[in-house]
């Protein structure tokens, strides 16, 4: 139980690495370039390491463990259903205006949202995450056509998607079960939308 309860402290410890990281490295932040390779492995980490991917997926699960009820399931099942619509239009050349802003403006609102800890009506969420999760699927469909085995890669993709999703659900429901945890949620949730301001500004200064 003392891991558990030491499960958010290790998170933020990571999150404060990865700033540190995009603030040395700030090429970083450009994540979706072809590859020209890969497979259901390649596809499986990817989204681990794309850092702004990475931070709105997880936002997401913790967004709908705060909400709770249905919503624990149906946000994160949403994102990923409408990601991949946003991947196919990728695969097939439809072009998307500012893939970039919009995957940077994600990271941003989700940690608002989390900071401001207002429920929603769970269809609202469903749609909010919806909207962003086009941007991020769109930019890895775009990649998908270059890469050896574009299907394993997006099976890999999905599934990976789908386990960060689960981690912040996780962080979130332990986060809500300890002392402070609400409070300790919303500050997630500021740090992260911190990180996806600075994100956009490397985007549109580079």
């Amino acid at each position: 139980m003392k891991i558990l309860r030491l499960l958010p402290y290790t998170f933020i410890s990571w999150m404060l690495s990865g700033v540190l990281i995009i603030i040395l490295f700030p090429d970083i932040v450009h994540a979706h370039m072809n590859r020209g390779s890969g497979g259901f492995l390649a596809g499986l980490s990817h989204p681990v390491l794309g850092f702004d991917h990475f931070l709105a997926m997880l936002s997401v699960g913790i967004l709908s463990a705060q909400m709770g009820g249905r919503a624990i399931w149906t946000v994160p099942l949403t994102f990923v259903s409408v990601m991949a619509v946003g991947g196919f239009t990728g695969i097939k050349g439809i072009g998307l205006p500012g893939v970039e802003y919009g995957i940077a403006l994600s990271v941003s609102a989700l940690g608002i949202s989390l900071a401001m800890e207002k429920k929603m009506p769970t269809i609202w969420a469903m749609m909010f995450v919806g909207f962003f999760a086009v941007f991020h699927g769109h930019a890895h469909g775009t990649e998908m056509p270059g890469i050896a085995k574009p299907l394993f890669y997006a099976l890999g993709f999905v599934l990976g998607t789908a386990g960060i999703h689960l981690t912040g659900v996780l962080v979130g429901i332990i986060s809500s079960r300890t002392v402070k945890g609400s409070e300790l949620l919303r500050f997630i949730g500021a740090g992260i939308a911190g990180i996806g301001i600075y994100i956009l500004y490397i985007i549109i200064k580079y």
